[in-house]
């Protein structure tokens, strides 16, 4: 039987893990291309021959996305697997469109399929969409057991956007290894809240490799968890799932790739932010879970805002910096920074637009919506670059600063700046201490 040709369409992530765990050594399948989408300069490279296996001496290409139709006919492409996440369905329709069209099937692989079984009990934290509070709930998870005593060790969704090789297996323990491995704006912003906290995180490409790696850390590990992103469901079969969902995007929900999913495979749906959305909204996300997942136990939590430093904020004109891709592709028009000049009682957000340079200008172009935030944009130096002269620039009395991150460390700015910091807060019960309590209980874990 000849084997079928496949483009994987992707974006540095899930892409690569679906290849790992469904086709790398799947011998009825040929594997022609990667494509590229969400995150800047990802294309052009190679999935390099030394993780792609033996039956890819070569390795892959990796094209841009919009090659696409070009790509399945002259690849001649039976399938096109659709591998990113945090998509409306009219994307997710209209890409299967675009390869129906040029003549391939289209196609989305599960968690049957790509799933791996790890050796310690795994938590998953996931999300119906990027900026839902995702983060911070993965903090206290690992803060409510580690006060049970127990070695947790993180593992996060992929962002492999430089040298695949070199980034195979990452294993991050202190703030200095974030220079090591070289990591971007957004890698930091995900690894560092953890590493300063004390426990150790690992990313990478090869999940398989990290999770064993993970299983047997110098440091000692009793529960693997899984800290999701991008709203992509887990790589690793949970023995509990949690999903954070944002009532500020009320029915993304139940419209967004892959959201849907891990709404119905949660076990416990923490409803976050609830301090700062409508009740309208509030109950629309009730009612989707009612609809989908009524079994499934339900948290009501906040995210307070704190901040360093009032003062610089009361009555001044404030540059909001928020966290990238939750403006970007997750479509946030109220972040952390907003709620924070609003309870402190900013004059004016800034519209930072009239000042961006370089690649901010490109990223405002591509993301039109964004509005009067800056996201902190640092997939590479040239971008980091760029967003220390955007915000050197802006006219404004103060950077309001609320990426998870002290961008202080990484970039130089010259203007009064204070930071915003977040933690989830749940609000009476149930709560995530009472469902650990349970798991546990039940992995017969307790020290």
């Amino acid at each position: 039987m000849a084997k079928k040709n496949v483009i994987i369409i992707g974006a540095a992530g899930r892409d690569f893990h679906n290849f790992n765990t469904y086709y790398r050594n799947n011998p009825e399948y040929n594997v022609v291309a990667f494509t590229a989408a969400q995150i800047p300069d990802i294309d052009g490279r190679k999935y390099p021959k030394e993780l792609a296996g033996e039956l890819y001496p070569s390795g892959i290409p990796i094209f841009a996305e919009e090659e696409l139709p070009r790509l399945i006919k002259e690849l001649k492409a039976d399938i096109c697997i659709f591998s990113y996440s945090d998509v409306p369905y009219s994307k997710v329709m209209g890409m299967s469109a675009i390869v129906n069209s040029a003549g391939a099937n289209f196609g989305l692989l599960g968690p049957d399929a790509t799933m791996i079984k790890s050796t310690k009990p795994v938590i998953a934290v996931v999300a119906t969409r990027t900026g839902c509070g995702k983060s911070q709930t993965s903090r206290k998870v690992v803060e409510y057991l580690m006060a049970k005593g127990l070695k947790v060790v993180a593992v996060r969704h992929p962002m492999p956007y430089g040298d695949l090789n070199a980034q195979k297996v990452q294993r991050f323990a202190k703030v200095e290894d974030l220079a090591i491995h070289k990591c971007t704006v957004e890698e930091m912003e995900e690894y560092e809240p953890h590493v300063v906290r004390g426990n150790v995180i690992y990313a990478g490409v090869d999940y398989e490799a990290i999770v064993r790696a993970a299983e047997k850390d110098p440091d000692g590990c009793d529960v693997i968890l899984w800290d999701g992103g991008n709203n992509d469901f887990s790589f690793y079969k949970p023995d509990l799932t949690i999903t954070v969902a944002d009532p500020h995007r009320p029915g993304h929900e139940l419209s967004y790739y892959p959201g849907e999913v891990n709404l119905r495979m949660a076990d416990a749906i923490v409803i976050n932010k609830m301090d700062s959305a409508s009740p309208e909204g509030i109950q629309t996300v009730r009612e989707s879970i009612s609809k989908v997942n009524p079994n499934a136990i339900v948290i009501d939590g906040a995210s307070p805002i704190k901040v360093d430093n009032p003062e610089l904020i009361k009555g001044k004109r404030v540059l909001v910096v928020e966290d990238g891709p939750t403006l970007t592709h997750g479509e946030m028009k109220i972040g952390a920074g907003t709620v924070a000049a609003r309870k402190f009682g900013a004059a004016k957000l800034v519209d930072p637009r009239p000042f961006t340079v370089g690649r901010l200008t490109e990223t405002f172009l591509n993301y039109p919506n964004i509005g009067t935030l800056l996201p902190a944009m640092g997939y590479g130096e040239q971008q980091l670059k760029d967003l220390e002269t955007t915000i050197n620039n802006t006219d404004c009395d103060t950077v309001l600063i609320a990426t998870p991150i002290d961008l202080n460390r990484i970039i130089k700015i010259t203007k009064p700046n204070t930071r915003v910091y977040y933690d989830l807060q749940e609000i009476g019960f149930p709560n995530l201490d009472g469902i650990l309590n349970d798991f546990v209980k039940k992995h017969n874990l307790k020290k």
